[in-house]
């Protein structure tokens, strides 16, 4: 199956060398499940042809507010509508949970409770995962057709799904410790406070949950559906 990866970031330049950019973090959180992927660097507008180029897109993190006036920003909203009505499935991860919930009618803003940084614990449906978070904004209403797969206290709209279209997720199952902890070294002094990154470090080496989101990324893809052609 062909996962096209539509990247909305970058991670730091330091970060890279040893452990990748963020289309690299996803190749290795779904290796071995039957994914063959290319990447549109749409945050540099490079963007797909049609929305049939790929069998299912992956939308990515990205240090930019989905609510930001950028270039990429209205394109990448347009092909997000276009896969939606053509039924090519969509995935979404942090920036691109809360991107795909803009472009299809919600809203986005940055939380007043501030910063979720590190391991946090997620109620999907009852099982309880853990999984590390970097975000300050959130999707606080919902588009017409999405209903909450996953939240917290902190976080009420953590995983969204719609129907067969798309499902999203606000934490980072591609992220490590190792990586968060580069992030807070590159990204978040002076911006995250030194208590939730402290708070961050304490709960480093609790066992996650990213296996399990990366069963729910395959078997979401994989479903069976019907998928029209008459978008492009």
């Amino acid at each position: 199956m062909r996962i096209g990866i539509l990247q909305c970031g970058q991670a730091p330049a330091e970060l890279k060398q040893d452990m990748g950019d963020y289309p690299d973090l996803f190749v290795r959180l779904l290796d071995g499940r039957g994914f063959q992927f290319r990447t549109w660097h749409v945050e540099e507008m490079e963007f797909p042809a049609s929305v049939h180029d790929a069998d299912g897109w992956l939308l990515t993190g990205s240090r930019h507010g989905a609510y930001e006036d950028h270039d990429f920003i209205r394109p990448l909203e347009r092909f997000i509508r276009d896969a939606y009505d053509a039924a090519v499935p969509m995935v979404g991860i942090c920036f691109g949970h809360q991107i795909i919930a803009q472009a299809l009618g919600g809203t986005v803003t940055k939380h007043p409770g501030g910063w979720a940084v590190g391991t946090h614990d997620y109620d999907f449906g009852g099982e309880t995962l853990r999984l590390n978070a970097w975000h300050q904004d959130q999707v606080v209403v919902l588009p017409r057709d999405a209903q909450v797969a996953g939240r917290n206290e902190f976080c009420e709209n953590a995983a969204l799904i719609y129907g067969d279209r798309a499902f999203t997720v606000q934490a980072h199952p591609e992220f490590s410790d190792d990586f968060i902890l580069a992030l807070m070294d590159k990204r978040g002094k002076g911006r995250v406070p030194q208590e939730l990154m402290d708070r961050a470090i304490d709960r480093m080496g609790e066992a996650k949950g990213s296996a399990a989101i990366a069963e729910r990324i395959e078997a979401f893809f994989k479903q069976p559906r019907a998928i029209s052609r008459g978008a492009a």
